[in-house]
């Protein structure tokens, strides 16, 4: 990892501390740390403080809040790729007498648990831990809002859950396994459970005067794993690169992928603001870019990392003000304006090294009754199918090494693509889910369900 700010044109620059700057004097924030990620680096790095003098780096710690809950689906996550527990689960199963009902070990990491937003009893983020000390202070009640798997609603005390169930699978406290099979392999030293030199403090800005007041920097004892955590841009530059591509001392890319992937119901008004949440993401459409990372807050501070999946771009935004600022958005430009100034290359067009006669059968141009299609090889060993204009379903299927092929996303997820042949050995169309793909629209040599009128096409006179 490099902070290395040459790596970008000095416009470009400005206008990321331009970006900065304006969210800094217009959300009237003590100060504002951010960063950007490009192709696996971090690439700059911009402040804007209120003291005069030296201000913060990015070695500087700020609470972020949720960000937190990444962090334990990703301890999550690992427990399931090792096969002890499935994502499918009731927690009841591994963490028996919670109260919480059916609830599956997905479903709180996605939200859809259909438990309360907040812990009952005193604000939990401005009051000591020690007020909650067992899962039942958390809980309360345990009395569901919502049924399970039903809606998205965002809940804390699903992700204290989630960290009793590490702690209970791992036996160890959830901050001692986050340290050895979180941080430590990714090199985030300076991301903790307590603050440690040099830390920002916490304020809260009076809405209607610039004057400020500290907040109070509580431990939350068992609800830390909803949002306790302290880091800096330079870590959460490293745990964006982790997230975009993986590291298999931690989580595979795939593993990530499927985290990136929404797992929760969306409501109308998600729809219409493009928000979905994963396993532990947030996932967001946004200035045309599909963004995915997460966002925190807590008394004192904000706090969002965001992947801008498609540019390889990543921007950090951490601030000590309890509100009046979107570091949501202002991460969201910041991957804007590095996209749009200087626009990923792509890789060299390369031919195949070798490819299989079978596959070349199958590409070119179908007809899904009038529809035309094309199916392209492409160079991971996948086949893609897309319409030749417009909108409609689009997936790329792998192969099962028999022959047959299968759907990875869309409507044609886990569909089987297979060719059908005549006597001869011949292609006669392809069969994807009972869908019949033909080299003609309505092929009359073809196997067509319900066949084809035999007087073929015609005008009306």
């Amino acid at each position: 990892m490099t902070t290395s700010q040459e790596e970008l044109l000095p416009g470009t620059r400005r206008a990321l501390l331009h970006r900065i700057a304006t969210a800094q004097a217009e959300g009237r924030a003590p100060s504002l740390v951010a960063a950007v990620v490009r192709d696996g680096r971090a690439v700059w790095h911009g402040a804007r403080t209120s003291v005069d003098g030296h201000g913060p780096d990015e070695n500087v710690q700020y609470r972020i809040g949720s960000i937190t809950k990444t962090f334990t689906a990703v301890l999550v996550l690992r427990l399931r790729d090792e096969g002890l527990l499935d994502l499918a689960d009731a927690l009841e199963k591994h963490l028996p007498g919670t109260g919480a009902g059916e609830a599956t070990v997905a479903e709180l990491l996605a939200h859809t648990g259909g438990l309360a937003a907040e812990s009952p009893g005193p604000w939990w983020e401005r009051t000591p831990g020690s007020l909650r000390p067992e899962l039942a202070d958390v809980l309360g009640d345990g009395t569901a809002l919502h049924p399970t798997g039903r809606r998205y609603h965002y809940s804390n005390p699903g992700y204290a859950l989630l960290g009793a169930l590490v702690e209970e699978l791992r036996g160890a406290p959830w901050e001692e396994v986050l340290r050895r099979e979180v941080l430590e392999p990714l090199g985030l030293a300076r991301t903790s459970v307590r603050p440690q030199a040099p830390a920002a403090g916490g304020w809260a800005v009076h809405p209607w005067a610039d004057v400020l007041l500290p907040e109070p920097a509580e431990d939350f004892g068992r609800m830390a794993a909803a949002g306790q955590l302290w880091s800096t841009t330079a870590d959460l530059a490293r745990f964006a690169v982790f997230l975009a591509r993986g590291d298999e001392r931690v989580l595979s890319a795939e593993t990530l992928r499927e985290m990136s992937t929404p797992a929760a119901p969306a409501g109308p008004s998600d729809v219409a603001d493009g928000a979905a949440y994963g396993l532990g993401l947030q996932i967001q459409h946004r200035d045309g870019r599909l963004l995915v990372g997460h966002s925190g807050s807590v008394p004192g501070f904000l706090a969002t990392l965001t992947l801008g999946v498609a540019d390889d771009v990543a921007a950090v935004v951490l601030a000590n003000c309890t509100g009046g600022l979107m570091t949501s958005q202002v991460a969201a430009d910041l991957v804007r304006i590095v996209a749009e100034a200087e626009p990923r290359m792509p890789e060299p067009w390369r031919p195949l090294r070798e490819v299989d006669p079978s596959v070349l059968e199958l590409v070119g141009q179908w007809y899904w009754g009038a529809a035309p299609c094309a199916l392209r090889a492409t160079a991971d060993g996948l086949v893609c199918l897309e319409p030749l204009s417009g909108a409609g379903r689009r997936s790329r299927f792998r192969p099962n090494g028999d022959g047959t092929w299968t759907g990875l996303e869309g409507y044609y997820a886990g569909e089987l693509l297979r060719a059908v042949r005549r006597p001869d050995g011949t292609v006669d169309h392809l069969d994807i889910g009972s869908f019949v793909f033909t080299r003609q629209p309505y092929d009359e040599g073809a196997a067509v369900p319900g066949g084809v009128d035999p007087q073929g096409w015609r005008g009306i006179g």
